[in-house]
């Protein structure tokens, strides 16, 4: 086989493994959206007690189908990992990228597991678990990141540098931050939705309105803010970066991470005109994958070791003006 038709297989694959853990991630909000976390009881690796259950209700199904699926992303994640080692040399980006993924992969396991055993599940509405979920949302967007890089390195794209990057170095970092923020208080959102459900419009506002509702329900309110303020700095950067990095790769990631955001806040309006329904949470929660995937690649196209030389040739070359 030949370096080119192997590099192919790798990108291939790599691409594959991104899909297959996103669906995995949705699957994981589908447990949450339909209370099905204790479908296994505190038990963890085993489902209440057992390997495999003997008589599931429908919530230890979903439980544990969330749980083989998990453990397959797991062994995809070292499949990918040792197949980055075993083909790239020692400092490329992409095996670095893929033993990052593997880490992230396992403190997923890791913190799933936690949230199990702690009984952070179900009906449970302490400020315990919202902060677990802030963890998972954290971690997942790690994972996907990291998973994300692999298949942009894989294409045989430069690696990525943080020294002297200056203003777009804190232009994207700062991007980053605001979308964690964002994808944490959307994470605590969503739980008050699963545990506090509004039986109309009316009935939300005046749950969001008042003085003694839960914690759960008033954060509730911030997510909508955050997600429009922070969409429009995400905007605003993009729209710079790629006049500092003009290269193409920065260019399309720019637009894309626009035309996400865009969807991303619609869907966020739909999901609240139809009281937050299983199937649009996930909807709402894939875009948000994506919307971090565009800026994780603008990150890497306007971080990257290159990049400069990019700026140099365009003040360089007459008549060419930064898009």
């Amino acid at each position: 086989m030949t370096h080119a038709a192997s590099s192919r297989r790798f990108q291939v694959f790599s691409l594959g493994v991104l899909a297959y853990t996103l669906g995995v991630i949705l699957w994981g909000a589908f447990v949450r959206a339909t209370g099905s976390g204790a479908g296994c009881g505190d038990h963890w690796p085993v489902c209440n007690g057992e390997v495999v259950p003997r008589a599931p209700t429908v919530a230890t199904l979903i439980e544990y189908t969330h749980r083989l699926t998990s453990g397959l992303a797991m062994v995809l994640a070292l499949a990918l990992c040792v197949w980055a080692v075993r083909t790239h040399v020692k400092g490329h980006p992409a095996r670095r990228a893929a033993v990052w993924a593997l880490v992230f992969m396992v403190t997923e396991a890791l913190v799933g597991a936690g949230i199990v055993l702690l009984k952070y599940v179900a009906d449970n509405a302490s400020v315990g678990r919202a902060v677990w979920m802030g963890v998972h949302l954290v971690n997942t967007f790690l994972l996907v990141g990291a998973q994300s890089l692999v298949v942009w390195f894989s294409r045989g794209r430069a690696s990525l540098t943080l020294r002297g990057q200056g203003l777009v170095g804190v232009l994207l970092g700062t991007s980053v931050a605001g979308l964690l923020l964002l994808g944490v208080s959307g994470a605590v959102a969503a739980l008050g939705d699963t545990l506090f459900p509004s039986q109309s419009l009316a009935h939300g506002l005046e749950q969001d309105l008042s003085e003694t509702a839960h914690a759960f329900i008033r954060l509730r309110v911030l997510h909508p803010v955050l997600a429009v303020g922070i969409g429009a700095l995400v905007v605003l950067v993009s729209r710079w970066v790629a006049r500092l990095r003009p290269s193409a790769e920065a260019r399309r990631a720019s637009t894309a991470l626009i035309i996400i955001y865009a969807a991303q806040l619609c869907a966020g309006l739909v999901n609240l005109v139809l009281l937050a329904p299983v199937w649009m949470q996930l909807v709402h929660l894939l875009l948000a994958d994506f919307v971090w995937m565009a800026l994780v690649q603008l990150c890497a196209a306007g971080l990257s070791s290159d990049a400069p030389k990019a700026v140099a040739e365009a003040q360089v070359a007459p008549g060419v003006e930064p898009a």
